[in-house]
């Protein structure tokens, strides 16, 4: 039987956020996954998640697009090996140096391209305004200025929506919703710096430590170490 729901593309990281973000549009769309590589430390192993998250879902179309401008402009320790991951310290309300200059946009201009093509009405993205460490392009004002520009920037007849399902999520309420939706959150990998063993001491490591003991749920990925963070 033919799927008749519209598509929608959804950005997916490989991350926790990205992959409940694709369970929640799994539930009314047909689902396209995109992925950048953007020479992060942990690009190998976000991009194995990503392909898990897809084969799960099972989803077909599938984007993987080289970013290596980023890389090569810098300026964040997710790209940039002289930069230092910083411990995690979760009362820090400056921007960290995990920021990556301007990424969701151009996150969501190779997503918005490909949406046009495939006449996709949505694009999902998983960003998170309450736990998102200060990044400055995770703020809900700056996804509805982007759907605008979406709007001015594509066809007449193109119409697409920028989602961002779980934007007013604690990191405890994203867990709890990938728990009640049976997302692969298994297959996720959320820590900035190591491919095998999470640390557990970096910004995101501890964000979602602290979501899953918000949440009274065990984490299923390996840790380094896991300090609690309630």
């Amino acid at each position: 039987m033919s799927d008749k729901r519209k598509t929608a593309v959804v950005a997916v990281s490989g991350g926790m956020d990205s992959c409940v973000t694709a369970a929640i549009a799994n539930e009314s769309y047909r689902l396209a996954f995109a992925h950048i590589n953007y020479g992060q430390r942990t690009e190998k192993k976000e991009l194995k998640s990503f392909n898990d998250i897809a084969d799960f879902y099972n989803v077909e179309k599938r984007l993987v697009i080289d970013f290596t401008h980023l890389s090569k402009i810098g300026g964040s320790s997710l790209t940039d090996e002289k930069i230092k991951v910083t411990r995690a310290d979760l009362s820090n309300k400056e921007i960290p140096s995990s920021y990556v200059p301007f990424r969701n946009a151009n996150i969501l201009s190779a997503c918005v391209s490909w949406a046009e093509i495939l006449k996709a009405s949505a694009v999902f993205i998983g960003a998170v305004y309450e736990d998102s460490s200060g990044y400055p392009d995770c703020r809900p004002s700056f996804f509805s200025a982007f759907e605008k520009m979406t709007d001015e920037g594509t066809k007449p007849e193109t119409k697409i929506k920028i989602i961002t399902p779980v934007i007013n999520f604690s990191k405890a309420e994203i867990v709890k919703k990938g728990t009640e939706l049976k997302a692969p959150l298994e297959l996720t990998w959320s820590c900035y710096q190591n491919e095998d063993e999470a640390c557990g001491e970096c910004d995101s490591c501890a964000l979602r430590l602290r979501g899953f003991q918000q949440a009274g749920i065990e984490d299923p990925i390996p840790y380094k170490i896991k300090p609690v963070y309630i």
